[in-house]
């Protein structure tokens, strides 16, 4: 039997060449599962493979968008684009990251133009913030537009000020076995607490090293659950309502 209720990976790399090869499995079962992906790209030809997989199921939901990893400002003509002439339901992943080899004026005029298209259209964004919270969050206050800060990378001040900020924020399969996370989540506002896999990012513990899958949503929303002291049914109906509010769903 179908779930009643559906669950939503807030946050996955589903057009990456690992899922190609059982993408027609992965897509009967997330039909079969009542399962929804807000399938999340990093450059221009990944863009043009989630809005494929869209056309494809319709629990597919496609966001496209320029990675820091890969920012460079000739790819944003292109990528408005994609953007204002096929259907899409958000943008992502974008943000800002210290680690990679793009020097930060670069990757802030991409961010912040495709921050700037995003408000244009009302679409959720999909934020990166590695090693860059506070930047992000400065940068956050010029925008009004909907934005999940995933995997959050950040301590109990940088929570509260995204919470301040009314930021949604999601969670993935290393809370299941990182006590600090877990407790980042136990004070996540209820109504801004989304999950994710960031698939197909592999992971230890009781995943065994695996890559991502959706099928992993349920552990995390399981955690959630006992932080939260709440009951299964109880936790996927929060988060259902959350990504309903965060993507723009009115029905």
């Amino acid at each position: 039997m179908k779930p009643t209720i559906p669950i939503y990976d807030a946050h996955i790399h589903l057009s990456d060449a690992y899922y190609s090869s059982h993408m027609e499995y992965i897509l009967r079962a997330m039909s079969a599962t009542n399962t929804f992906a807000c399938c999340v790209s990093t450059n221009l030809e990944d863009s043009v493979e989630t809005l494929r997989l869209s056309r494809a199921s319709a629990h597919v939901l496609p966001f496209v968008g320029i990675h820091p990893q890969f920012a460079n400002m000739q790819h944003i003509t292109h990528l408005k684009s994609i953007m204002y002439n096929e259907v899409i339901a958000g943008v992502g992943e974008v943000g800002l990251d210290p680690t990679y080899p793009i020097d930060m004026k670069t990757q802030k005029e991409v961010f912040t133009t495709q921050m700037d298209m995003a408000e244009n259209m009302n679409l959720p964004v999909s934020i990166h913030s590695r090693k860059s919270l506070d930047t992000i969050l400065d940068t956050l206050t010029s925008y009004s537009c909907r934005v999940l800060l995933h995997w959050f990378d950040g301590g109990k001040s940088g929570l509260r000020r995204a919470m301040d900020m009314g930021l949604y924020v999601s969670y993935g399969p290393l809370t299941v076995y990182a006590s600090d996370k877990r407790r980042l989540l136990s004070l996540t506002h209820s109504d801004r607490l989304l999950v994710e896999t960031d698939g197909p990012v592999s992971f230890s513990g009781c995943f065994c090293r695996l890559p991502a899958q959706l099928e992993f949503l349920y552990s995390v929303a399981f955690v959630a659950a006992k932080e939260r002291n709440l009951s299964d049914a109880d936790t996927l109906e929060l988060l259902y309502s959350n990504v309903k509010s965060y993507l723009g769903i009115r029905r």
